[in-house]
């Protein structure tokens, strides 16, 4: 236990070294370099010469290359990613710091047309080149700008699609619906980057067709049954849609100028604004602008734009942990840091009460700067931290008892919890031919956030099996567990993240260790504990919904196990003190196995590197080791 109590203190004095006067811990999200093209991408359109920002941006690129010249979504991917590779290599070109005769450029660009070309690309990276002339806009966009016009009691809305997806979706519409085009001065051709003819340019491939045909159509026709209910003609109607989308994103923009914090949306905002007439010089523009800049993290050799910074997710999860580990209250490394999460509780309405009329605001976002967008996982975290402040506290009292009520009144009809909105899981909208409508355009319960929830309700809240909330959310659990007795996790790396926050959950609420479910999940977790005692799980599970071993492991993904066999286990058992053993004697590693991303975000597209997690999570599994075994 000396060894444990060590391990604790050394993170502890990492983390306080750390801490920033404000009292956050502002760690990097990581993702591809997909951001940082779009941000090459911005900074030449607009004409706007940071040449010290774009060496950063390209060194960051070109340090991801593999030796086949592909880039990555995480580094067991096989062989590399297309689209990713694309926007690499666009964006190097764009920078006007490498040309296509260089090696590694020649690499990539022979990568790509052995892939099948821009032809093949995703649709981000399709519109990204179609906006600066590379890529041919089609004829139509399968979301008609007329959907911004129903209300959402409409049987289909634009509201059916979940608010992250909306802010991505509103801007993109109304660029496609325009079919913009800025092509930045001195630009690539990225002409030679089509494995086939031109005819078969178009935003989406061949592979959408056949679903287009039995489902988009239904979809547009609903649309415009709806639409002739709308006491307007089909021209009057368009504009006014546009003007609408319009609205709906400017009302939408945060104070540090971005929209809702994504690096993504706001890419797609810029342009779209400059398909409505905007000046590239218009304050909006700009603000939107320096509120990326302001999102770019530094490293020592180069720069990331990372997709949204995690400020409140990161200071609310540390702070949390660091109680955990023995800081009291009145440390004030944790005095600060409860007072930046008290300042950053939402009072305003957001979409979210759309499907949720009677509740009141009380949540909490994921950035500093989101003031309209709380989720549900940041609300516990955050909720966590302040607990036993509350207890002395009346403010803090009072912004519990808000944030309570908010995640309560965020329960779905199903009994699960999401992440954003309440209810907006529309069949018909996770059917479309739209790529990633299956996985990111709807808002559905899940297994990690109904199970943390779970664990929040009962660990800080006092409350068991017998109170209606838990209950449901329980029953919802139970119905979604694996066959092999693991849990999916959505936005978490994933089967380990799921069966992890499932089990801390249930037995927060009152289980048996010995229950069949919970013995089922333990079954599975002992079975696939590595060799060295530690757990790792690739990217590859969540884009193949069964649960792939990493072949190494991860020290978040590792302390996710070893926090949940904590939970079930009333000594210390052989599995857990094997995989003590391995946070003891990694913990201090700098390789790709502490780089790996464990964050969800789009399956198949978008991977998160938490740069706070090795210290996060090793912390509170090793706090909650020593608190229950101390006297073993």
């Amino acid at each position: 236990m000396r060894e444990v109590r060590q391990e604790i203190n050394r993170i502890q004095a990492f983390l306080l070294q750390r801490q920033h006067e404000d009292g956050t811990w502002r760690f990097c999200l990581e993702s591809s370099p997909m951001t940082d093209s779009h941000m090459i991408i911005l900074l030449r359109t607009l004409g706007i010469h940071d040449e010290r920002l774009m060496e950063k941006l390209t060194a960051h690129i070109t340090s991801l290359q593999h030796a086949n010249g592909a880039w990555k979504l995480y580094p067991d991917e096989h062989e590399g990613h297309l689209s990713t590779t694309i926007d690499s290599y666009y964006a190097l070109l764009l920078s006007g710091k490498y040309t296509k005769n260089e090696p590694r450029m020649a690499l990539a660009r022979s990568f790509i047309l052995e892939k099948g070309g821009l032809t093949q690309a995703n649709m981000l990276t399709k519109f990204a080149t179609a906006l600066t002339g590379q890529y041919q806009w089609p004829s139509h966009f399968l979301v008609p700008v007329e959907i911004a016009l129903l209300p959402p009691s409409f049987p289909v809305s634009f509201y059916d699609f979940v608010g992250y997806a909306r802010v991505h979706l509103a801007p993109m519409m109304i660029v496609a619906d325009r079919k913009y085009v800025k092509k930045p001065d001195n630009a690539p051709d990225l002409s030679d980057l089509y494995a086939d003819t031109p005819i078969s340019r178009g935003l989406y491939p061949h592979r959408f067709l056949e679903n287009f045909l039995k489902e988009g159509q239904s979809f547009l026709a609903t649309i415009h049954d709806s639409l002739q209910r709308l006491p307007f003609l089909p021209g009057q109607l368009h504009k006014l849609a546009l003007r609408r989308l319009e609205q709906y994103l400017l009302a939408r923009i945060e104070p540090d100028g971005t929209l809702y914090n994504y690096s993504t949306s706001t890419f797609f905002l810029i342009f779209a604004l400059l398909a409505r007439g905007f000046s590239p010089k218009d304050p909006l523009i700009q603000r939107a602008m320096q509120g990326l800049t302001n999102s770019v993290f530094d490293y020592e050799s180069g720069a990331h734009l990372q997709l949204a910074t995690s400020a409140v997710w990161d200071t609310a999860l540390l702070t949390s942990s660091l109680q955990k580990s023995g800081l009291s209250t009145t440390h004030p490394a944790i005095q600060k840091a409860n007072r930046y999460l008290l300042q950053k509780q939402q009072h305003t309405y957001g979409d979210w009460k759309i499907r949720n009329p009677k509740g009141k605001p009380g949540g909490w976002g994921f950035s500093d700067y989101n003031t309209m967008n709380p989720d549900i996982d940041d609300t516990t975290a955050a909720l966590r931290s302040l607990r036993l402040l509350a207890r002395t506290d009346m403010t803090a009292a009072t912004a519990w008892k808000r944030g309570l009520e908010w995640l309560l009144s965020m329960q779905n009809s199903d009994g699960g919890w999401p992440a954003f909105e309440r209810n907006t899981d529309a069949d018909f909208i996770r059917h479309l031919p739209i790529e990633g409508a299956d996985t990111v355009s709807t808002d559905p319960s899940s297994a990690d956030l109904t199970g943390r929830t779970l664990e929040f309700l009962g660990n800080y809240a006092g409350r068991t099996l017998t109170d209606p909330h838990v209950e449901k959310g329980v029953r919802w659990l139970l119905k979604h567990q694996e066959s092999d007795g693991s849990w999916y996790g959505r936005w978490g790396i994933a089967y380990l993240y799921g069966t992890w926050a499932a089990i801390t959950g249930l037995m927060a609420v009152g289980f048996s260790p010995t229950d069949p479910a919970i013995q089922k999940a333990v079954a599975w977790l002992i079975a696939n504990q590595n060799p060295d005692g530690g757990w790792g799980e690739s990217c590859q599970s969540d884009q193949k919904k069964t649960y792939v071993p990493l072949g190494a492991s991860t020290p978040s993904q590792s302390a996710w196990a070893i926090d949940a066999l904590i939970a079930v286990s009333s000594k210390p058992t052989t599995e857990l003190k094997r995989g003590i053993h391995y946070l003891l004697t990694h913990n201090q590693a700098n390789d790709w196995t502490t780089r790996y991303p464990t964050g969800g975000g789009r399956p198949g597209g978008t991977y998160f590197a938490y740069h706070s997690y090795r210290w996060i999570w090793p912390l509170l599994a090793l706090s909650h080791y020593q608190a229950k075994y101390a006297n073993t």
